[in-house]
């Protein structure tokens, strides 16, 4: 296991290096989305209309972060069950995506786009939402507005920190950390 300082630029070439268990800290941009909003991007895809932002190298957060407080830039921006966006993931994968950000395991159909794609799967620890904020430096609504805290936000991060929870090589703490228990 090893650590890494990236920027978010990077991950398209580094997410197939990375490793199940490698600790992360990203700086750079990164796009919130759930499923409503994952619901949308697949159908602009499927309807060929222009998506909210390149998918090619980018990474997702699966969160919904609450209003912000006077003087912060965002409120709590914990991860979201990440299962709830597999049913859309491997199209977003096949475009390009590099990266996912959440919480929870993912489908064999996930883990297939990763594989085939180099793509990463990190998690981030749920409940700590409101530290997780301080890492946000600044935040836009880039698309569907209508969906309130799930709508697509670009953040500018510092410093986020996030564990690699399954890797393009089929490396996946959650299967590691059951199977560690079994015994």
């Amino acid at each position: 296991m090893a650590h890494y300082d990236l920027h978010t630029d990077q991950l398209k070439d580094m997410a197939p290096r990375l490793r199940a268990g490698d600790t992360v800290s990203l700086t750079g941009t990164v796009y919130t989305a759930r499923d409503a909003a994952h619901k949308k991007i697949v159908a602009a895809m499927d309807a060929g209309e222009k998506l909210p932002f390149d998918l090619n190298g980018a990474a997702i957060y699966y969160a919904g972060p609450t209003p912000a407080k006077p003087g912060q830039v965002i409120g709590s921006i914990g991860p979201t069950t990440s299962g709830r966006m597999d049913p859309f993931a491997p199209r977003l994968l096949d475009a390009g995506l590099a990266c996912m950000i959440g919480k929870g395991v993912r489908s064999k159909a996930v883990e297939e786009a990763m594989a085939r794609c180099g793509a990463v799967y990190m998690v981030a620890i749920g409940g700590a939402g409101a530290a997780k904020a301080a890492s946000i430096k600044n935040v836009e609504v880039i698309a569907y507005d209508e969906l309130g805290c799930e709508s697509v936000k670009r953040l500018t991060v510092e410093n986020f920190s996030a564990i690699v929870s399954q890797d393009c090589m089929g490396g996946n703490l959650y299967r590691e950390g059951m199977e560690k228990y079994k015994r």
